[in-house]
């Protein structure tokens, strides 16, 4: 038994492609199977305001508002360029014949992973994991460790690991079950 409703959720780092490919191979292991394509830019939900900030006066109000604007400027900005980052992973599937959608959004990667995987009842969801550990993993949080716990199918972590300076890829992966 394949599966039929397969998402991968993709970033930008150089494991991208490895991940593509066995989201590739689950699809197509079954002539039904649809792909989603999907990749959330990360927000940071705090707009940074400075020291001069604070002092509760009308210039301060007009002073957030114009940071937060250009805040949502930047992150509308980082979403384009996303989708069209996105539009050669699509077009790689089409050019297959495999039934492809794409999903970008701005949020928290790991949560809008889990809530897509739900809202699109995907049987797999395949995603990359980078293989940091320690200090890192918990300043960083860990995506794949979250839709592991949470998610609402079959979970295809393909494992990474980054090296000092550089990102490298270990082509080993894991298939876990939640």
């Amino acid at each position: 038994m394949g599966y039929k409703r397969i998402l991968v959720a993709l970033d930008r780092s150089s494991q991208a492609p490895i991940v593509f490919d066995r989201a590739l191979e689950q699809v197509q292991q079954d002539p039904h199977a649809c792909l989603m394509i999907a990749h959330t830019v990360r927000v940071d939900t705090e707009i940074s305001t400075g020291s001069f900030m604070g002092l509760g006066t009308i210039a301060d109000v007009d002073t957030y508002n114009t940071m937060k604007r250009l805040h949502q400027e930047r992150v509308q900005k980082q979403v384009h360029q996303a989708e069209e980052w996105l539009q050669s992973y699509y077009q790689q599937a089409i050019d297959r014949g495999i039934a492809t959608e794409v999903d970008c959004c701005a949020g928290e990667p790991a949560v809008w992973i889990c809530e897509l995987a739900r809202t699109w009842n995907s049987d797999l969801v395949v995603l990359g994991r980078r293989g940091h550990q320690g200090i890192k993993e918990i300043v960083l949080g860990s995506v794949s460790n979250y839709v592991v716990h949470h998610a609402p199918c079959s979970v295809l972590v393909v494992q990474g690991t980054v090296s000092e300076g550089e990102n490298s890829f270990n082509q080993t992966h894991t298939e876990l079950i939640s």
